[in-house]
C-alpha cells in the first residue's frame, strides 16, 4: 500500500512519542482571578485558589473592572490573598477614569496591605466599543502610570503583550514600541493576552527581541469552555479564535464534561508547544475555575508543593 505524504505526516506523528512524557517539571506558572461578585462566587474562587496554591505559583493576580468599577472587591480579594495565604498577590490597576490622586491612594493601599506586585494596564474603557480617553487629570498611558506608580514605591510590575497586535494598533512595529516604553519605564515582565496559535507567540517574541526587548514575556493561556463567550473576550483584545475550535466545540452545550475534556486538551496542546520553543513561564486566566488550569500544569510536569498550600481559604 502506498501512503500519500499527508498519510505519513499522520503516521509520524502517531508514532512519535507520548506528547506530555518525562516533562521535568521545570516550568513556572502564575494565575489570574477575578473579583467575585456573591458569597457563592466567593466560595467559588477561594476553592480555586486552595485547589491551584500547591503548585506553588510564582504569583497570583486579580482583575480591575473597567472604570475601576471592582475597585473595592479587588482590593478586598488582593489584600485576603496577601494577608490569608503564602502566595504572592498581584493587582490589577488602570488608567480608566482615574485621575493620578486617586490612583496613587488605590496603590498605597495595596502596599499597606502587605501587595508588592501590580499588574499596570491603561484598562478598556467603560463603554465596549468606544476610544480611551485618559481623565483629565490622570495617566494617558500604561507606560506612564508604570513611571507613576514606581515613584510611589518600588513595586514589582507586570505590563499587557498583545501577540496578534493590539486591536487599537495602527501597526505590530508601532505596539511592540508601546510595549518597549513600557518595559523602559520600569515593567520588570510583560504577560500576554491569550491567544491559540503558538507560532503567533513565537512570531511576536522574536520581533520583540528584534527590536531591542530582552524581558520575559509570558504568555498567557486561556482554557476555553465557552467559545461565546470567548469569541466576545477576543474581540476586545484582538486575538484570532480559528474556524477549527468552533467546529471542536459543536453539539457540546449540553455536555459540559466533555467540554471540559476538549477545552482541556486543547490548552494543555498549546501549553507544550509553546514549551518545546523554549517558554517556561505560563500564565494562566483560570477565571475562577480550577481544574483546566491544574490538568494543563499537571501535564507539564508540575506536581504539589505541601508547603505551599493556602495557610487559610
Amino acid at each position: 500500500m502506498t501512503l500519500s505524504i499527508e498519510q505519513l505526516a499522520e503516521a509520524r506523528r502517531a508514532l512519535d512519542g507520548p506528547l506530555f512524557a518525562d516533562l521535568s517539571g521545570d516550568a513556572q506558572v502564575s494565575f489570574e482571578f477575578f473579583p467575585p461578585k456573591s458569597e457563592k462566587m466567593e466560595q467559588q474562587l477561594w476553592e480555586a485558589i486552595e485547589t491551584l496554591a500547591p503548585l506553588a505559583p510564582r504569583f497570583v493576580s486579580v482583575t480591575y473592572g473597567a472604570g475601576g468599577s471592582t475597585r473595592e472587591r479587588t482590593h478586598a480579594t488582593v489584600a485576603r490573598i496577601a494577608r490569608e495565604t503564602g502566595l504572592a498577590a498581584a493587582a490589577h490597576l488602570t488608567c480608566v477614569e482615574a485621575s493620578k490622586a486617586e490612583i496613587a491612594e488605590v496603590a498605597e493601599a495595596y502596599w499597606a496591605a502587605g501587595v508588592r506586585h501590580i499588574v499596570a494596564l491603561r484598562g478598556d474603557p467603560p463603554v465596549m466599543g468606544s476610544r480611551f480617553a485618559p481623565h483629565p487629570e490622570g495617566y494617558e498611558s500604561a507606560a506612564a502610570l508604570v513611571e507613576g506608580l514606581r515613584r510611589l514605591h518600588p513595586f514589582e510590575i507586570s505590563v499587557a503583550a498583545y501577540p496578534e497586535c493590539h486591536p487599537e494598533a495602527t501597526s505590530l512595529a508601532s505596539d511592540i514600541d508601546n510595549l518597549k516604553r513600557k518595559l523602559d519605564a520600569g515593567a520588570v515582565r510583560a504577560i500576554s493576552q491569550f491567544f491559540f496559535s503558538a507560532d503567533a507567540f513565537f512570531r511576536f517574541r522574536d520581533a520583540a527581541a528584534a527590536a531591542g526587548i530582552d524581558t520575559e514575556i509570558v504568555p498567557g493561556i486561556l482554557p476555553v469552555s465557552n467559545v461565546a463567550q470567548t469569541r466576545k473576550f477576543a474581540a476586545m483584545c484582538g486575538a484570532s479564535i480559528p474556524p477549527w475550535m468552533d467546529r471542536l466545540f459543536e453539539g457540546l452545550d449540553d455536555r459540559p464534561a466533555a467540554r471540559q475534556l476538549v477545552a482541556a486538551t486543547l490548552a494543555a496542546e498549546l501549553a507544550r508547544r509553546l514549551y518545546a520553543g523554549g517558554v517556561r513561564h505560563f500564565h494562566f486566566y483560570t477565571l475562577n475555575r480550577a481544574e483546566l488550569g491544574y490538568a494543563i500544569c499537571h501535564l507539564l510536569g508540575l506536581r504539589p508543593k505541601p508547603a505551599a498550600r493556602v495557610k487559610a481559604a
